[in-house]
Parts: structure tokens; C-alpha cells; sequence
């Protein structure tokens, strides 16, 4: 939605409206509710909006005529700028695509898992406590790939890496040790992604 149009700019209000109730209550509610969620009086409104959600893609009908989010409810725009780590520039804030998190991070989904990230032996690694890490479950894996790996029955996070022609786990931490297995080793699954939350 980025007509500048003023019905648009509303019916952008709106969704932004149903999204964060629907983040709270994960449910569309009824029109009665709505119309507190939109700030309207008339339900014939609320059904007027949902009506042009619907055509604009973010909603759509079940069988038996219940409004739920399809997949563009839950994108979120990309400004068209990307913004520099290094000396300042100017940064258009406009819009571009929009992305889904989820599909954005997940390739495989039933192949994926989210971990919490414990300690800071991966923090040259950008990968700091409390952390969730996105892993695809698979048992193979290419050395400097960062791994959740499973020595003699603990698991780890850690890059995998090649030493004498056998695999080692090493941290991303100078004040951890090099992790050489004696015994078994079996890759649990490779990080795809990293979720961290500021506040």
C-alpha cells in the first residue's frame, strides 16, 4: 500500500491497525470489535474495509466466510535505502519490497529449528547470549560453516572447521579453547540466520 491516495493512506492505517491486534490475539475479530480496532462507528465500514484488505491482498475468506491473513498480512516493507555501517550518508526512507521474516530466514521449514544461544563463545562471530539462531537440521556440513553440533552427547555452537585433516569446533572467543573431538561428533544443523531483538 504506498498510493498516496487518501483513501490508501487510511486503509494503510487500518491494516497497520488489524496487524498489531492480530499480534496481540493472533485473530481477526468481529465487526463490532473492529470497529473499536479502526476508531469507526458504522460495522457496514468495517466490512467496506475488510472488503478492500481483501482485494488488496492482505486478507482472505475461509470456506465458511472467516476473514483470515494471507502471506502479504505479514510483510514488512524494506526501505528502497540500505544503511551504511561505516560514514554517514543520506538514507531515503521511502519504501521498496516488502519481505516476510519468516520466509526471508526460512528456506525449509520443516527442516528448521530456533535455539536460544547461551554464553559468548561466538561473539567475534557476531553471535552474543540470548540470541535465537535459525537452524536448518541436516548431519552435513562444509568446513567454516557455524554449526549446532553434538559431542559425545552435548550440544554446541560453533564453527566447524578442518585440522589435520580431521574436524575440529572452533569458537569464535580467543578466550575459549579449540574443541577437538576424541570421541563421537554428528552435526545437528547449520545456522541460516540470527534473530536479535534490542529492546
Amino acid at each position: 500500500m504506498t498510493d498516496s491516495h487518501p483513501s490508501a493512506q487510511r486503509d494503510a492505517e487500518y491494516l497497520a491497525r488489524l496487524q498489531d491486534y492480530y499480534s496481540d490475539w493472533k485473530s481477526i475479530p468481529s465487526y463490532a470489535a473492529l470497529c473499536d480496532v479502526f476508531r469507526i462507528a458504522s460495522k457496514s465500514w468495517v466490512k467496506a474495509i475488510l472488503d478492500r484488505l481483501g482485494e488488496a491482498g492482505f486478507l482472505e475468506r475461509t470456506p465458511d466466510g472467516m476473514w483470515i491473513p494471507t502471506r502479504e498480512f505479514f510483510a514488512r516493507p524494506l526501505a528502497e535505502s540500505a544503511v551504511p555501517a561505516g560514514m554517514p550518508v543520506t538514507v531515503h526512507a521511502t519504501q521498496g519490497e516488502y519481505y516476510v521474516l519468516d520466509e526471508m530466514l526460512i528456506e525449509n521449514p520443516s527442516r528448521t529449528t530456533l535455539i536460544t544461544v547461551k554464553g559468548d563463545s561466538m561473539v567475534d562471530a557476531g553471535i552474543h547470549d540470548g540470541d535465537v539462531a535459525v537452524v536448518e537440521k541436516r548431519n552435513l556440513a562444509n568446513a567454516g560453516d557455524i554449526v549446532v553440533a553434538i559431542v559425545d552427547g552435548e550440544f554446541t555452537l560453533k564453527t566447524l572447521d578442518k585440522e589435520r585433516g580431521k574436524f575440529i569446533l572452533r569458537p569464535q572467543n580467543p578466550a575459549y579453547p579449540v574443541i577437538r573431538p576424541q570421541g563421537s561428533l554428528e552435526i545437528f544443523g547449520v545456522l541460516v540466520g540470527l534473530v536479535r531483538k534490542y529492546r
